[in-house]
């Protein structure tokens, strides 16, 4: 059994995508990130970067204690090892997987995130932040594009890296794009959006969270974080 910590954000929908896909049974453990229990002492023995979404493997394949991991990307390879299931098994296949998931993890998540942040968080519009990171996202959508030009998915198969990408494909009106502008990437991203365990994945996030407006208290939680908050 897995208990996967879980709030439907980007990062969280990567681990859902993956153990849907590989059948998994698993449980989910909601952290509220809006209402602050990332910082609850249990969970940050979990994953001290007070950061989900995290696993507890209790069924480690080397038959010893439960095992703890924070980090999406961190998750999705451990899954994917553990279960044999969507990353290369030759070592050119299965490094060009890590590679599109490092730079899903490096790139891709990180300059849309800070898009989400000045575009729709941020109580001062900064208009050089809004274009900076608008046009960051527009050439990483550029870059996902052109890989995707003559294949199906990002390394070929369906992998993890596509998992860790889809996601933060899924907000692209609010990030400022048109998928029109990149047909190889809205053609790859409906053909996920139409797999049965997306859906169901993402469903699963929807009975969690009503997606309500990001409240003010929200806001102050989730991005007034310092080091002490963690004292």
């Amino acid at each position: 059994m897995i208990d996967l910590h879980y709030w439907p954000t980007p990062n969280g929908h990567k681990i859902t995508l993956f153990l849907e896909e590989a059948g998994v049974e698993y449980r989910i453990i909601p952290v509220n990130i809006g209402a602050g229990e990332q910082f609850q002492p249990d969970f940050l023995k979990i994953a001290p970067n007070n950061r989900m979404p995290a696993i507890v493997d209790h069924e480690p394949v080397d038959g010893g204690e439960p095992i703890a991991i924070f980090e999406s990307g961190a998750i999705l390879l451990y899954l994917a090892d553990k279960y044999g299931a969507f990353i290369g098994a030759d070592l050119r296949s299965r490094t060009e997987t890590i590679q599109w998931l490092m730079w899903q993890m490096g790139g891709l998540g990180p300059m849309l995130g800070q898009n989400h942040h000045f575009s729709g968080y941020a109580p001062e519009k900064i208009p050089y932040a809004i274009d900076r990171y608008v046009k960051e996202t527009n050439r990483l959508y550029g870059v996902l594009d052109r890989r995707l030009a003559d294949r199906d998915f990002i390394t070929g198969e369906y992998s993890i890296a596509d998992m860790a990408c889809y996601p933060w494909i899924v907000p692209h009106e609010r990030q400022g794009q048109n998928l029109d502008d990149f047909p190889n990437v809205k053609r790859w991203f409906e053909a996920i959006a139409a797999r049965p365990h997306t859906i169901t994945a993402y469903a699963k996030g929807a009975a969690i969270s009503e997606n309500k407006p990001m409240t003010e208290e929200a806001k102050k939680i989730l991005f007034g974080q310092t080091a002490k908050v963690l004292g």
